[in-house]
This record gives structure tokens, C-alpha cells and sequence, in this order.
């Protein structure tokens, strides 16, 4: 087991392990994450209006989103793989003069013994990249930004929000 507390992946000589939740009760827990995708405006228009070839982006991205957080535990090597009880994926269009920002919020709610922010995380993730991905013959300067944990609750250390949000 760590001998630092602030890193739980790591045993007392240094090595990664998966930390052991066996021991911890099942509670109620939920995290979300928000991740910024910058598109131009033809990308944008796209994404927010329809009409491109490959299908609605949108709808696309929520799909994958809760795809990708369904298996996060495959991707994050010390990830426990959990069951998900809700996934929810939204994403709003903020338009700007030189196109606009998709805004992806991702949920996840389980009741088990860890939480889901990585769930959350490769959820939010997941659905970016999608719309990078459906939309990059369009414009090749689509940018994924700032993604990061908005909210958790449950577990030993409660609740959490970002400041200001």
C-alpha cells in the first residue's frame, strides 16, 4: 500500500498498483466533467446545424461519450472497471465571430465503493474527440481544450465543486 496518501497508485516502494477498494462500503456517486472543443465556422455550422455527410455530430459525440465511459477501466491502466448507472452527455453550442466553442458536459452516477470521475473524464473525452473526429475534413484547426472535473459527490471526501461554477 502507499505510504502517501496524496498518491494512491503507488505501493511503499514506488511502483504502480491498483489501490483495493474491497474494504470500502458501496455509496451513491457522481462526477462531472466539462471539456471546450474550438472549431471555425464551418465546423461549427455544421456541428450545430446538421447536414454533414457522416451524420448528426452531435448525437454522434453523446454516444460516444457514453460509450467511453462505460470503458474507461479498458483504457486507464489503474482504473477500476465499475458499473455505471448513468451516463449523461450534453453539449451546447457557444457561438463566437470567427466560429464558435462546443461546450461537452459529461455525468456519471454509480453507487459502488470508488468514484467515476475517470468515467466522466473519458466520457467528456471521448465525445470531444468524436467531434474532432467527424469534423476534421472540414477544418484543420479544431482544437480539444480544457478539460477538467466540474463536480464530484459521495465517498470519504464528499463534495466537491470547482470554484466559481
Amino acid at each position: 500500500m502507499s505510504t502517501d496518501p496524496r498518491l494512491p497508485h503507488l505501493d511503499a516502494d514506488g511502483h504502480p498498483h491498483m489501490v483495493d477498494v474491497g474494504g470500502k462500503q458501496d455509496t451513491d456517486r457522481e462526477a462531472t466533467v466539462e471539456a471546450w472543443v474550438r472549431l471555425g465556422k464551418t465546423a461549427f455550422r455544421l456541428a450545430v446545424e446538421g447536414g454533414h455527410r457522416k451524420g448528426d455530430v452531435l448525437q454522434i459525440a453523446r454516444l460516444a461519450g457514453i460509450q467511453g465511459a462505460k470503458r474507461a477501466a479498458e483504457l486507464i491502466p489503474l482504473c477500476h472497471p465499475i458499473p455505471v448507472d448513468a451516463v449523461a452527455v450534453e453539449i451546447q453550442p457557444h457561438p463566437e465571430p470567427d466560429g464558435g466553442r462546443l461546450r461537452v458536459v459529461a455525468t456519471v452516477r454509480t453507487r459502488w465503493r470508488t468514484g467515476v470521475e475517470m468515467e466522466a473524464m473519458t466520457a467528456a473525452t471521448a465525445a470531444a474527440l468524436t467531434i474532432y473526429d467527424m469534423l476534421k475534413g472540414t477544418e484543420r484547426g479544431i482544437r480539444v481544450e480544457a478539460i477538467g472535473l466540474l463536480e464530484k459527490k459521495g465517498g470519504r471526501s464528499g463534495h466537491w465543486r470547482v470554484s466559481g461554477s
